[in-house]
């Protein structure tokens, strides 16, 4: 019995174990660099990755993909797209330095809750010569079935799980346009999730119906810089397809949105 208490006393004054290296609290707790997750990408694309506007391409649905992540990274945006079986798609990567300031997920929740910025932003149209606003206007609406205007949120200072908003974006081409915006935390990143609730009109053609659209932003912080992934999806019927240039027009509104996040990030220096 004696020595039976000698024992319960050492087992319960040890000093409880460190966790192991591989342990999911010490695996969260640093930050992981690009070439883990997008590994033998070449040279001239990684440069393009780390420029301003970074890397974007659109592609057909024969084409192949030219970013990959890592296959134990963790990021898969394709089966969210490809819940739209899409006929379009884009692709973007952005690696945004820290300069001096490392951002971490709540700034890029915080980025995305400034639906207002998105009004006004510039692209090129080649029709028209020259730059023009893509949003003429952008609105945070209540709901998907109530489109009254609210404003948005003051940045928050804890990180939601899970959370979806809804907009209104006075298209430049479609018109007034309505998109549901999921967003998702897990234990790297921040994704949203971007798709129309209502059909996307031009003239009086329905160009996509209802949830036919599918933008999927995932954010990292890595040791090098904010990183935003991106894969949008879009389905057309090839009458649609023959008259406006589905590809060019995903790849500019996923441009838009990617410069949105990018000086939403920058504005919280």
């Amino acid at each position: 019995m004696k020595y039976l208490v000698l024992l319960l006393l050492l087992v319960f004054t040890l000093p409880p174990a460190a966790p192991s290296q591989t342990s999911p609290e010490n695996q969260l707790s640093r930050l992981r660099s690009f070439d883990e997750l997008f590994p033998g990408l070449e040279e001239s694309k990684r440069r393009e990755v780390f420029s301003e506007a970074g890397f974007i391409r659109s592609l057909e649905k024969k084409e192949s993909f030219e970013l990959i992540p890592a296959p134990g990274s963790g990021i898969d945006l394709y089966s969210a797209v490809m819940k739209t079986n899409p006929s379009f798609f884009a692709e973007s990567l952005l690696v945004i330095p820290y300069n001096g300031k490392t951002w971490d997920k709540l700034d890029a929740y915080n980025a995305l809750g400034k639906i207002s910025d998105l009004k006004g932003r510039l692209y090129r149209s080649h029709s028209r010569n020259s730059e023009v606003p893509l949003f003429e206007d952008a609105t945070r609406l209540e709901s998907d079935k109530k489109d009254n205007p609210v404003p948005d949120p003051a940045p928050a200072k804890e990180l939601p799980l899970s959370e979806t908003v809804y907009m209104r974006l006075k298209d430049v081409n479609f018109g007034n346009s309505y998109y549901r915006g999921d967003v998702t935390t897990s234990p790297y990143g921040v994704t949203y999730k971007l798709t129309n609730f209502k059909n996307l009109s031009y003239l009086f053609f329905t160009v996509m119906k209802e949830e036919k659209f599918a933008a999927v932003l995932y954010m990292e912080p890595l040791t090098e810089g904010m990183m935003v992934y991106s894969l949008t999806g879009a389905d057309a019927s090839n009458f649609i397809s023959n008259r406006i240039d589905i590809p060019s027009a995903i790849e500019k509104r996923l441009a838009v949105f990617i410069a949105w996040i990018r000086d939403g990030l920058i504005i919280t220096r």
